[in-house]
């Protein structure tokens, strides 16, 4: 194979780190045994890897430069070859491993922490109009004895004496390609590269503790139920004194005694005497605002008249516009009102009486009923259904 370096992957000799490193990453992922699997393709392979083991070591490439034997005589299958494996899933992944097969380093105890979520219900009103809540969450925070380092007063973590303060270890292994060096997280320090020898009594070392408290959250017009407020940080705190995470309030609105709410709009029914549907009359309905605190003494409109037009049929709906639920971005609802006419189901002589004149008057002592098909829906229309 060629003895240079420099040839092999395709770089200038006076290539900084940075484009020795990419070079070597384009290369192994064209020539990669699991990419390529044919014999003259792996033995490519295995040079350009044996070249960035030379170019990426600052003593061995200053050794080649001076007009030394770039391989050692080993070439890449031999004891002098020892390439990290670290830099190969760099190639294929995107890795951080530092040139000449350096790890990650250790990993910081600091740690954000995670969301919460808390379900609260309110009422309609408080949901069309908004409500400000005060709300008790106990949740991870921060250990005000230790300040979220996880160290006793007076104390201070110290270097894993296992991996001497890197947070990893190395592996050797042999396999078809030589040896192959992969770095694991040290076992002693679970890969933060200190150890706490004495503990903050008070959080046991991990820098937060669990309190209550009192928040205020301010739920917005409009809202419905399974919508959440997102409170940011207020959360879990991380681990080791990490940033919070965010806290959620999930609203439930509970069912209203008049109104139903369909998206924005409210519905409600009424129900009325068969002689008030035919003679026609004028109903007083409640308002919405008639439920938001001390809404009678604040000028607010609690109730309103509505007409109902003589001959009203069972089943008519009045659509009243703007009176219904206002929308999380602007806007207002309306107010579906639905007539329901209640047939008496008692009747004294007199009422009895008086029924059966107005029935011979009107001529309806032995009404035939009309009889119709029943309507088909557009779909049933178009298609024969």
């Amino acid at each position: 194979m060629s003895q240079d370096p420099y040839d092999l992957l395709g770089v200038a000799r006076d290539a900084d780190a940075d484009t020795i490193k990419k070079a070597y990453r384009r290369l192994a992922r064209q020539l990669h045994p699991d990419v390529n699997p044919d014999p003259e393709t792996q033995e490519k392979f295995k040079e350009v890897t044996a070249a960035y083991e030379v170019l990426s070591d600052p003593q061995k490439r200053a050794a080649f430069d001076r007009g030394g034997d770039a391989f050692g005589g080993a070439g890449f299958g031999g004891q002098g070859a020892g390439f990290s494996f670290t830099d190969i899933m760099d190639a294929f992944f995107g890795g951080q491993g530092g040139a000449g097969g350096g790890g990650r380093g250790p990993r910081s105890r600091m740690r954000r922490g995670q969301d919460a979520l808390i379900r609260i219900e309110i009422e309609l009103a408080e949901a069309a109009f908004g409500v400000t809540r005060e709300l008790k969450v106990d949740t991870a925070v921060l250990c005000e004895t230790c300040h979220g380092d996880g160290a006793a007063p007076g104390s201070q973590p110290v270097p894993c004496e296992t991996c001497r303060g890197q947070g990893e270890v190395a592996v050797v292994q042999r396999s078809f390609l030589g040896e192959v060096r992969t770095l694991r997280p040290c076992s002693a320090c679970r890969g933060f590269g200190t150890i706490i020898p004495d503990p903050c009594r008070d959080c046991s070392g991990d820098g937060r503790v669990r309190a209550g408290r009192t928040l205020t959250v301010k739920i917005p017009a409009g809202v419905d139920t399974g919508t959440r407020v997102q409170l940011g940080e207020q959360g879990e705190v991380g681990p080791g004194g990490g940033p919070a995470g965010d806290l959620y309030v999930e609203i439930h609105v509970a069912p209203h005694e008049t109104f139903v709410r369909q998206g924005n709009d409210l519905h409600c029914t009424v129900t009325l005497p068969m002689s008030a549907a035919a003679l026609g009359t004028t109903l007083t309905l409640p308002t919405l605002e008639a439920d938001v605190e001390n809404g009678a003494g604040s000028g607010v409109e609690t109730s309103f008249e509505i007409d109902i037009d003589p001959g009203t049929q069972s089943g008519t709906e009045q659509v009243l516009r703007g009176r219904g639920v206002p929308g999380l971005r602007g806007g207002r609802g309306d107010l579906v009102v639905t007539t329901v006419v209640e047939t008496p189901t008692r009747l004294d002589p007199r009422q009895e009486e008086l029924l059966r004149e107005l029935a011979a008057i009107r001529g309806e002592e032995q009404p035939t009923g009309q009889v119709k098909a029943q309507q088909k829906s557009v779909f049933g229309r178009l298609f024969g259904h």
